[in-house]
């Protein structure tokens, strides 16, 4: 009888476990699916498996143990910690910026021990996390629109200087510069034939700003004088091989991409863009399954925005990304070509 009320308890301590990865809840446990053999958080985007092809772990020692390997859309390795994350919801939400004080009262720490356990997960200071929110959304503000006076307020500075003290690292220039369109900011580009049509390369000092599909040069050419109307562009021989590579890789989208992005958004967007560059070449998710991984399962039109902002066709893979009805939903360079990719992508895999 003590067996088999011990098997019960069990039974029902993994239909909570089953129940929370249904729900997409975070959890401190791992599941794995006997049929990829790829274990995931229970948070994971990922498509939901059958009940009968999952286990589940404690640890991703005892996953790998097991056989599994880690998922890459969800990274069950990477350290976790919940104190961390509500740290960063805080800041993302907050009208004004919280303290330090008050980040490491709401985790439950010591300030010393709150700022030392911020850093080793995020890589950066709490405050420097503040800044970059503020600064982003700043940015969104400029690029909407706002005067510096106004963007400099609403996004939580409490003063112009210390609003253009930060700018420079921010923007990679000034507020006034930015919102002009980048006047005298290099960019060279380059237009070449794909699968797709044409595809023209843009590129900063940092790396590539913009990758964009469309049937002829001269209107990629004019979307891009459009898109940085003020800054010098240039046709250049020399950035070619870069323009043959991103073809390559438009034909190819399960190529590894390695050339290095200029990746300008809000601190949201950014989350959503990076949340889509782990979905793997072949499979499709839904937006709410992208808001839920990104923390923000009521954002589903905020993940939509964010998607349709992208300005990096491919590179970042928003034509991976689907209605809950399974329609495909919107694509800035036009669906015929989003599910276009999703077949090349498709038969790719398959023949791998």
């Amino acid at each position: 009888m003590r067996g088999m009320s011990m098997l019960h308890d069990m039974k029902t301590f993994e239909d909570k476990r089953w129940a929370a990865v249904c729900e997409r809840r975070h959890g401190t446990f791992l599941y794995a699916v006997r049929t990829t053999g790829v274990f995931c958080k229970p948070g994971c985007a990922s498509r939901l498996p059958k009940r009968d092809n999952v286990e589940f772990f404690d640890t991703p020692q005892a996953a790998r143990a097991s056989g599994y390997r880690p998922c890459k859309r969800c990274r069950p390795e990477a350290e976790v910690h919940p104190e961390v994350t509500r740290a960063c919801r805080l800041i993302e939400e907050s009208e004004s910026p919280p303290t330090t004080a008050e980040l490491a009262l709401a985790a439950n720490l010591s300030e010393s021990a709150f700022q030392r356990l911020f850093k080793r997960v995020t890589g950066v200071t709490s405050k420097a996390y503040v800044d970059a929110v503020r600064a982003q959304r700043a940015k969104a503000l400029l690029a909407a629109g706002s005067s510096v006076t106004t963007a400099t307020y609403a996004a939580g500075f409490e003063s112009s200087s210390r609003f253009f003290a930060k700018a420079g690292e921010a923007l990679g220039m000034t507020p006034a510069h930015y919102r002009a369109g980048a006047p005298g900011t290099r960019i060279v580009y380059g237009v070449a034939p794909c699968r797709l049509g044409r595809v023209l390369v843009a590129a900063t000092e940092r790396g590539i700003c913009s990758i964009t599909l469309g049937d002829t040069e001269r209107e990629l050419v004019a979307l891009l004088k459009e898109e940085f109307h003020q800054a010098v562009l240039k046709r250049d021989t020399e950035f070619a091989e870069v323009v043959r590579k991103v073809a390559a890789f438009v034909d190819s989208p399960g190529l590894a991409f390695d050339l290095p992005l200029d990746i300008r958004g809000t601190v949201f967007q950014r989350r959503v863009w990076e949340e889509l560059r782990n979905i793997p070449p072949g499979e499709t998710c839904t937006y709410t399954e992208v808001a839920n991984a990104v923390g923000k399962p009521k954002a589903v039109r905020a993940v939509a925005s964010a998607c349709a902002a992208n300005r990096l066709a491919v590179a970042i893979p928003c034509h991976r990304v689907k209605r809950n009805d399974g329609s495909q939903g919107g694509y800035r360079w036009g669906l015929e070509r989003k599910k276009l990719l999703q077949e090349i992508e498709r038969e790719s895999e398959g023949a791998s």
